[in-house]
């Protein structure tokens, strides 16, 4: 998450309207505006492949996968932007502009110096409110590391690492897909 917009605290009201004005990206928390900062090629390749993935596996269901254009609203009223995202069924809109939804059941985001702290903490705590959510997954840009949070149907949440050799198992989609594949052209190759 960028720094906080110099600004007084805005409704979520105000911040829609003046999200929908702007050229850039910026999520709400707790009144305050934090600009999005632009990506790396190691981001942008993680979200593409695991787009690419998941889009050719839930092609046929009835499922959507989506990047970082459309908002999510979270039950604590904060507004995020994920890296990758899948709704399963209708999409639940927050209202009648069509770019803010409520119900993703998979969540991913792809690690940075910058956001990983609060990918972790806060904005893992506040997609933990979304009751339709069963995984959430972030991505290493440096390492070939997945880590893998799933909610239990009693609501705690299971947590696994994933390296090379290891399949990325969403059972809330019915697929799954190999580490490697994440990876396709983001690390460089090992020398041996």
């Amino acid at each position: 998450m960028g720094a906080a917009a110099p600004r007084w605290k805005m409704t979520p009201e105000e911040y829609l309207a003046f999200e929908r004005a702007s050229d850039d990206k910026h999520e709400y928390a707790d009144g305050e505006i934090f600009a999005m900062s632009g990506g790396t090629r190691e981001h942008s390749l993680l979200a593409h492949n695991l787009q690419l993935e998941l889009g050719t596996a839930l092609r046929e269901r009835p499922c959507e996968v989506h990047g970082s254009d459309l908002k999510i609203k979270t039950a604590a009223g904060r507004y995020h932007y994920a890296d990758v995202f899948v709704i399963c069924g209708d999409p639940v809109f927050a209202d009648g502009a069509r770019d803010v939804v409520q119900n993703p059941k998979v969540i991913v985001e792809v690690l940075s110096d910058s956001t990983e702290r609060y990918d972790r903490g806060d904005k893992f705590a506040s997609y933990r409110t979304i009751d339709t959510l069963v995984d959430y997954v972030l991505l290493s840009q440096t390492a070939m590391l997945v880590e893998h949070f799933h909610r239990r149907e009693d609501g705690a949440w299971l947590y696994r690492t994933l390296g090379p050799g290891d399949r990325l198992s969403l059972s809330s989609l019915g697929c799954d897909v190999p580490v490697e594949r994440l990876y396709f052209k983001v690390l460089p190759a090992k020398q041996g």
